[in-house]
């Protein structure tokens, strides 16, 4: 390293320090020997010269013992034990009365406890001491301790520092640090010859330009590869970044987004997708029904369309489910379950029109709070409903969307969903495991013919908190919502 990108007090510091290769320099000695006056020049060139590694830093801890409030009172006013000691020499009827009439309440209670731990006793109502020196030999050491302070901890009397640590506001551990500098090998490398200070100009401005003074001047280097500090600004949640950059990619891929009510019925949550009504999801524990909507009003139509094909297959050739269906639970509201249902929406109410859509929105669902678990949470949804469309499509838009998300390594397996068939699973390889993601298929005739839908449907659907906690390296989903700004302010921005 030359000295081209060295500050002119870095300079003179380094210049000087050649002089005692061997030496560690304190701040006194730096600031005589480059004569200085401020202390901070010396502590701003030492850690300029030391983020180059043109010297080393030394740095030496040591607890310090200092008086505290009381500790100061006590050097002034005198020990408590002290003026009560004296009290007791000097008075003619040292009762426990005669004392709480000489010093004041907060003094006497405590005062009576120190005279005990010296030795003075009661003896008919009276303060007797059986040896006096000995007394005032503790004091005199107490007192000597006070007045010796500040000092190191190594230095100070071990059992008078207990002491004092015992009563409150006496004395108080500070750790001091001192620092020393001492010149590195890549220090003592560069030519002194190269360390004369000179004008070196750090802003480049409209005045300079003007005039001819740069032409001669040396600019300051600036190493930009120099470790940074991150700026405390505003930046987005993770997960509305990675919310953000799900959408790009869906946009990117040539989907539309979708964005529907949270509130809906069960029949467009359920029964529209071929879920039994007596399906456990549908259950008080696991979904969420409300009491103001407490029904939504559904086209008898399209009840009834519900009913035929829960009930017998109506005409796509299905069994159905079998036993009753009942328009009541078919019109209760509730708190969607999942985005399905507004995709199934969309498609009814453009059964002809070929699409490709996306959602990325909250879905509610009684789930006991735990590190895998939420009752709101967030799921990823998509559609393409076209001619032609067919499994490999399917296939291979999963894994084109999740190559784009970071996981190049995808499989799905077969699995079992009410409304699709086939259906499949996805997994991601992740650290060398493989990892479920999501649910896919295609959408059952059950499903889609009722509604007149004329093309094969493909669908998937994952929950985002847990591709959260793949890309964030979590082990716990309730870390994504806690208010923990420290770790909010370390996340890499996604």
């Amino acid at each position: 390293m030359d000295a081209s990108n060295l500050v002119n007090t870095e300079r003179r510091m380094l210049r000087v320090m050649q002089d005692g290769p061997d030496s560690k320099w304190s701040l006194e000695e730096v600031l005589k020997a480059c004569d200085w006056t401020d202390q901070a020049v010396v502590v701003g060139a030492g850690q300029g010269l030391a983020d180059k590694r043109l010297i080393k830093v030394i740095e030496h801890s040591q607890i310090e013992v200092k008086l505290a409030t009381q500790g100061q009172l006590a050097i002034d006013n005198g020990l408590l034990e002290a003026r009560l000691f004296n009290w007791y020499l000097e008075s003619n009827d040292p009762s426990m009365s005669n004392l709480q009439q000489s010093f004041e309440k907060h003094e006497a209670g405590p005062g009576i406890g120190l005279l005990k731990k010296l030795g003075i006793s009661m003896q008919a109502g009276k303060f007797h001491c059986d040896d006096n020196a000995i007394v005032e030999q503790q004091i005199a050491k107490r007192t000597k301790f006070l007045n010796a302070l500040p000092c190191s901890q190594d230095e100070a009397d071990a059992e008078l520092l207990e002491h004092f640590k015992g009563r409150r506001n006496f004395v108080e551990l500070v750790i001091t640090t001192t620092r020393t500098w001492k010149i590195s090998k890549s220090g003592l490398k560069i030519d002194k010859n190269d360390l004369v200070e000179t004008e070196v100009i750090n802003q480049i401005t409209p005045e300079l330009l003007q005039s001819d003074n740069w032409k001669d001047a040396e600019f300051r280097a600036f190493d930009v590869t120099l470790e940074s500090t991150t700026p405390r600004t505003g930046r987005s949640h993770p997960m509305q970044s990675l919310i953000e950059r799900i959408r790009h990619i869906f946009l990117e891929m040539g989907f539309s987004e979708l964005v529907e009510d949270y509130v809906q019925s069960a029949g467009w949550n359920m029964d529209a997708l071929f879920i039994p009504q007596d399906h456990p999801a549908r259950e008080m524990q696991d979904t969420f029904y409300l009491d103001n909507p407490k029904s939504l009003q559904l086209p008898e139509e399209l009840m009834q369309t519900w009913s035929a094909i829960h009930r017998s297959g109506g005409d796509t050739g299905s069994l159905g489910w079998g036993g009753e269906f009942s328009n009541e639970i078919s019109q209760k509201g509730l708190l969607r379950t999942h985005t399905t249902v507004n995709t199934i929406q969309h498609l009814a109410a453009n059964p002809t029109e070929p699409c490709r859509m996306f959602t990325v929105d909250r879905v509610f669902r009684k789930e006991a709070i735990d590190r895998t678990h939420l009752p709101e949470f967030h799921q990823i949804e998509g559609i393409i409903m076209e001619e032609g469309a067919n499994l490999q499509m399917l296939v291979t838009t999963l894994k084109t969307f999740y190559a784009k998300m970071g996981y190049p390594e995808v499989r799905v397996r077969p699995a079992y969903f009410p409304y699709t068939e086939p259906s499949l699973e996805i997994e991601v390889k992740w650290r060398g495991k493989w990892l479920e993601l999501g649910g896919a298929g295609i959408f059952r005739p059950e499903v889609t013919e009722p509604l007149g839908i004329q093309h094969p449907v493909l669908a998937w659907g994952m929950g985002l908190e847990r591709l959260a906690m793949l890309v964030l390296g979590l082990d716990d989903i309730r870390q994504l919502y806690i208010s923990d700004l420290e770790w909010l302010r370390n996340q890499p921005i996604i």
